[in-house]
């Protein structure tokens, strides 16, 4: 890999945030770790970056038969149904297709997010607001509350549990948590939001009653090194090396693209999903994803809020994980990942 590339990529994430993590894994050897106004243990809010942990935990029930992707929803979670919902499956909620991107509004369920009973009941209350076939529409908070209850209704035990004793104790992922406990409440990093409300979104997202709940879409808390060491598995188990976490093929078919050049109706972005992860290689006219413009197609992981961004590359064996306290505008922050990841594409294609 060309140093000065991977330089530009640090200069880059250095003058964009006040802190942060960066980490770049090739072949299975970190080639880059750094981190600024911050220890490398410093604790991140991951937004929806956290959103892959609990697709890949649904996927695990999916391989073991206790999940079908083509079964209702309201099949494992009757009260689910209601309001017109009985139809809605499994892969649609995965896929972002389920034309419910809210639980009646954003504002709301920001309002019940650390609220675990309180998020399930207004999704059980609400209806479809938009049609699927019009293209997905991003389920920003409720995909979390919707995949973790019904979870929770086939194995009778709480989502948190069943993430830290198949995720991330089997992967020794000691500085990840879902729901921040007291003990490493002192390594948190603050979030800082820009724009016109930014104060009062930084005082509900800092508060501990927020990093503390159990909010599977955006709430984990974890390092950059830990994030990797998450991707570098699902790497390894999609070449039939891994840990196990998932089988190849079940890997394969949650990393089957799901739309392609369909302007996702919610985040109002051009975005390539498939059944729990973002896809790279979205170039649509002079709109790029976050994973850059050199991302190959194959490329997956997700995008948190412009201020977190994970993935992984089979084609280059390439593990990017960089965490930043910055939530910036939409347009400025997919514009500086892109740069960030373009700028370490470049030293690897070099």
């Amino acid at each position: 890999m060309r140093g000065s590339a991977l330089d530009r990529a640090v200069t880059l994430a250095t003058e964009w945030s006040t802190r942060g993590q960066l980490r770049v894994e090739r072949h299975g050897r970190v080639v880059l770790e750094t981190a600024w106004g911050c220890r490398p243990d410093a604790l991140f809010w991951l937004f929806s970056a956290s959103k892959p942990f609990i697709a890949v935990l649904v996927h695990r029930y999916v391989e073991r038969g206790e999940l079908r992707l083509d079964a209702p929803v309201s099949d494992y979670w009757p009260e689910f149904g209601n309001h017109g919902k009985q139809h809605i499956t499994v892969l649609q909620v995965l896929q972002h297709r389920t034309g419910m991107p809210t639980a009646g509004s954003a504002l709301g369920d920001a309002l019940a997010m650390s609220n675990w009973r309180r998020s399930v009941q207004r999704i059980e209350r609400s209806a479809p607001k938009l049609d699927p076939d019009l293209g997905p529409a991003y389920q920003f908070l409720i995909y979390g509350f919707v995949l973790g209850e019904l979870l929770q209704r086939v194995s009778g035990r709480p989502v948190e549990e069943l993430l830290r004793e198949q995720l991330l104790e089997p992967l020794g992922l000691r500085d990840t948590f879902v729901g921040l406990p007291d003990a490493a409440w002192p390594r948190h990093i603050p979030v800082r939001v820009d724009g016109p409300g930014g104060g009062i979104a930084q005082s509900v997202l800092n508060r501990r009653i927020t990093r503390a709940a159990v909010i599977p879409a955006a709430g984990i808390s974890t390092t950059a090194a830990d994030l990797g060491l998450f991707y570098r598995a699902l790497l390894d188990d999609g070449s039939g090396r891994g840990p196990g976490l998932v089988r190849p093929d079940t890997l394969a078919a949650a990393l089957e693209p799901s739309n392609e050049r369909q302007m996702d109706v919610f985040a109002r972005a051009p975005i390539r999903w498939s059944a729990g992860f973002q896809l790279g290689g979205m170039r649509w006219g002079s709109r790029v994803g976050p994973m850059g413009r050199l991302s190959s197609p194959l490329t997956f992981g997700h995008n948190g809020s412009n201020c977190c961004l994970a993935w992984a590359d089979p084609q280059r064996d390439l593990v990017v994980t960089y965490l930043t306290d910055r939530v910036p505008r939409p347009s400025a922050g997919i514009r500086h990942l892109s740069q960030v990841s373009d700028a370490i594409l470049s030293a690897v294609t070099a």
